[in-house]
C-alpha cells in the first residue's frame, strides 16, 4: 500500500505558501511510507523534532485495481469510493531542507504524519461526481478549512493519469488529493474534527 500525496493542488493554497511561485504546470506528487498512516481516530502526537507542526486537509481517494498509464477518461473505475485525511507536516524542517536544495521526507513522511478517516463513502452515496464535493476541517470548533474539489487544479482523474505513468497504481492505495488554503499549526490540547458533505469523518486530539 503506498500513500500518495499531490502538492500544491489549490491556487489559493499555492499563494499562501509562497506568493511568487507560479501555478503547476503538472501534478506534483510525493510519497509517505505505510508507518505513517495514523488509523481509527486515534490522537496525534506532536514529534519532538518540530516546533511547527501544521496540519493540511485533503480528500483522499482510495485504488481499487491494479493499473499503469492509466488513460484519464478510465480513470473512474480505478476507485469508488472517498474518505478525509489530514497531511501533518514538520513545516520548520520543510523549508530548512527546500533553502537548502535537498528532499523534504523528513518534514512531510514521518510516522504517524497522514491521519486517515476510519470511514470511507462510496461516490455513489456523495452524488457521483468526485469533483464536486465540499469539505471543511475545524481546530477547537473554529472553522480553519473550507475545500471544495471543483477548485482542484487538477481533477482526481487527471492526477490519476499523471501519477500511473510513473507508479503502478494498486489495490488499497491512498491519493491524498492537496489541501486548500487555511493550513496552520497545531499543538498538545487541541482537537481536529473534518467533516465530508456535513459527514463527520475525523475527530481526534492532538497530544
Amino acid at each position: 500500500m503506498k500513500i500518495i500525496c499531490i502538492g500544491r493542488n489549490y491556487a489559493e493554497h499555492v499563494a499562501e505558501l509562497d506568493h511568487t511561485r507560479d501555478l503547476p504546470g503538472k501534478p506534483q506528487f510525493f510519497m509517505k511510507p505505510d508507518t505513517a498512516l495514523l488509523r481509527n481516530n486515534d490522537p496525534f502526537y506532536v514529534p519532538a523534532f518540530s516546533q511547527d507542526l501544521h496540519y493540511e486537509t485533503e480528500l483522499v481517494v482510495r485504488i481499487n485495481r491494479v493499473g499503469k498509464a492509466i488513460e484519464e477518461r478510465f480513470a473512474p473505475r480505478y476507485y469508488d469510493e472517498v474518505g478525509l485525511g489530514i497531511d501533518f507536516t514538520a513545516r520548520d524542517l520543510q523549508r530548512e531542507c527546500i533553502a537548502g536544495g535537498l528532499p523534504w521526507e523528513i518534514g512531510k513522511a514521518f510516522d504517524h504524519s497522514a491521519a486517515l478517516s476510519p470511514q470511507f463513502v462510496p461516490l455513489a452515496e456523495l452524488g457521483g461526481d468526485v469533483q464536486r464535493l465540499h469539505f471543511e476541517m475545524s481546530l477547537n470548533d473554529e472553522v480553519r478549512q473550507r475545500g471544495d474539489t471543483s477548485q482542484m487544479i487538477f481533477g482526481v482523474n487527471r492526477v490519476i493519469a499523471y501519477v500511473s505513468q510513473f507508479v503502478t497504481l494498486k489495490i488499497g492505495d491512498l491519493i491524498y488529493t492537496g489541501t486548500p488554503v487555511g493550513v496552520g499549526p497545531v499543538r498538545p490540547g487541541d482537537r481536529i474534527r473534518a467533516s465530508l458533505e456535513g459527514r463527520l469523518l475525523l475527530d481526534f486530539d492532538i497530544k
